[in-house]
């Protein structure tokens, strides 16, 4: 008998294999007192745990293929450059001896402190990072308590061919048992917009989130199919079930591999409209993928990686030769740099180089634009880097989360500033480079007419924008269900500062991940949207679907989902959007 499963779909794709269930031990920590002759011992065992921890990472490291994708390694080294950090490998040395406890209650007490941290960071991104606290600190707690390294660490091909049943997953997990050959995961936590969906659908595995307690229901090993675009896991499946999912698996394969005869085609709609498909990227090793996707430029070039895991805040130099690198590994296609997206808990050193407290909603605290305005010397210090690198090929600057002109109008004076400085300096930087505002916030898609008049383009942010207009956390596993990019309200929101664009011939492109998702692009493309930029292994298929639109033959009513307020006939209107015939 055939027992379905219904989960979010979160990642493409048929997968038919084995299930291998997934357990993460969270170690039973408890305090004891070590007596004072053995304090130094104890430091020492800890210590000892942390070297054995880096061993074991880099070893790992040194299994994977030289032309796996940056994503694999970046977290390892992550990891390895937590490992080196003062806030795990002093501050529980110092606890040990001030305290008299053993080391793994330090460990714990340091962890607690730190994940509290990241549980205050307002963007959903960066607080799925505290995942990666954990996955150290597990470590080190497994090697404490003589543990043997887990299943899916160890490259010895048991994996190749499983789909991983899990409570969640890391990003960490994600990639080493993408190197190991899984070919889906469904878990029974997480959300579409968590890092580990994103950094599954950039890998290409087909995975299933939120299916409660889905671990009492699979036994180890059983067959298992799983369907990442419907949500639907099958269990205990029949043979004509079988056989045609395997169909399926077949027909998608193909579909994936004929993607790249549009590599080299121009982006333009049957009947002659040309759009341009840009990447969005957040680390220098993300250009040989862009360009390997053939994107026409980024779109959305994040630079918080700069400003995390440090004591100072980056110097203008390091800032200059990360974004020169970036600019001139894209042969001058626009490189759009984003200012710095940070809070006040969760720039350099979790903010307390700033002197900041923890607020109670960092959502709608001291966060991207009014960070920058708030700390002018390290703003000016990236909008000069910023200029300088713009002599070496074409930059656009793009402020985050406007939301009053004040803010729009702060914002150019400094870079004003900024610009005078380098005159005075005789450096060389583009003098007309173009200025952008993100539109984020439901006060600024109102008043997009009002920016439209002060800068070059605006990029409609989606994520957080449906977000903040549907009150709504996107990795809240109890209320993200209402994460829903067709409510009537974004749309609107859309809708109005596309218009706007428009009205004040201004370039209007959207970075969020609804920009990216071929289910939503007939529908952007109705409503006016011309510029889309995207994680770049989703280019290809938003690609396809963009030449084979015939603009002219969209359904006269597609406008009308901006009025249905019933989910299930904004559905139908999709379904009749993205129908054979346009």
């Amino acid at each position: 008998m055939t027992l379905e499963l219904q989960g979010i779909g979160v990642s493409r794709g048929i997968a038919i294999g084995r299930a291998h269930i997934l357990f993460h031990n969270q170690p039973d920590v408890r305090e004891y007192l070590i007596p004072a002759f053995a304090i130094e011992q104890e430091v020492e065992r800890f210590l000892d745990a942390i070297e054995q921890a880096k061993q074991q990472l880099k070893s790992i490291r040194n299994h994977i293929p030289a032309n796996a994708p940056a994503d694999v390694t970046s977290f390892i080294d992550t990891h390895l450059l937590m490992l080196n950090d003062s806030s795990l490998n002093k501050i529980p040395v110092d606890m040990i001896r001030q305290r008299r406890c053993n080391a793994e209650w330090a460990l714990q007490l340091q962890r607690d402190a730190l994940i509290n941290v990241f549980n205050e960071m307002d963007d959903p991104y960066l607080r799925t990072r505290r995942d990666d606290v954990d996955h150290v600190v597990n470590r080190i707690h497994r090697i404490l308590n003589d543990q043997e390294v887990q299943d899916h660490e160890i490259p010895d091909g048991r994996l190749k061919g499983h789909i991983i049943i899990a409570e969640d997953l890391t990003p960490a997990d994600t990639v080493l048992m993408q190197h190991q050959g899984i070919v889906a995961f469904v878990t029974e936590h997480g959300g579409a917009t968590s890092h580990t969906t994103i950094l599954a659908r950039s890998l290409g595995i087909p995975a299933i989130v939120g299916i409660e307690s889905v671990r009492r229901y699979v036994q180890d090993n059983e067959p298992l199919i799983v369907d990442g675009e419907t949500g639907v896991m099958l269990l205990g499946a029949d043979e004509k079930t079988q056989e045609e999912y395997e169909a399926r698996l077949v027909e998608f394969r193909e579909h994936i591999s004929s993607l790249s005869r549009y590599k080299s085609q121009p982006t333009k709609t049957r009947d002659g409209k040309s759009i341009t498909l840009l990447a969005n990227a957040e680390l220098p090793e993300d250009i040989t993928t862009i360009s390997a996707a053939g994107a026409q430029g980024i779109g959305l070039y994040r630079t918080e990686f700069l400003y995390m895991n440090r004591l100072t805040p980056p110097e203008e130099e390091e800032q200059l030769s990360a974004y020169r690198d970036v600019v001139e590994g894209m042969n001058n296609q626009p490189v759009t740099i984003r200012t710095f997206d940070l809070g006040a808990d969760k720039t350099v050193d979790g903010g307390r180089h700033l002197n900041q407290t923890v607020v109670t909603n960092p959502a709608l605290g001291l966060r991207a634009i009014r960070l920058c305005l708030n700390q002018p010397n390290m703003f000016r210090t990236q909008l000069r880097a910023i200029l300088r690198a713009s002599a070496y090929g074409k930059i656009k600057i793009m402020f985050p989360m406007i939301s009053t002109m004040h803010e729009l109008l702060q914002a150019r004076h400094l870079l004003e500033q900024s610009k005078h400085e380098l005159d005075k300096e005789h450096i060389e930087y583009d003098h007309h480079i173009e200025i952008g505002a993100m539109i984020e916030i439901p006060a600024s898609a109102v008043c997009a007419e009002m920016f439209a008049r002060h800068v070059d383009f605006l990029s409609i942010g989606t994520n957080d924008l449906i977000q903040y207009t549907l009150a709504i956390d996107r990795i809240d596993d109890h209320v993200n269900y209402l994460y829903d990019p067709l409510h009537p309200a974004v749309l609107r929101l859309i809708h109005m500062t596309l218009s706007a664009g428009k009205k004040h011939n201004v370039d209007v492109s959207m970075c969020g991940e609804m920009a990216g998702d071929p289910r939503y692009t007939r529908l952007l493309l109705a409503m006016g949207l011309e510029n889309f930029s995207m994680h770049p292994n989703a280019l290809l298929e938003v690609k396809q679907v963009i030449n084979e639109t015939d603009l002219s033959q969209l359904p006269a009513n597609t406008m009308e989902m901006m009025d249905a307020v019933d989910p299930l006939e904004a559905d139908m209107l999709l379904e009749q959007i993205n129908g054979p015939d346009h």
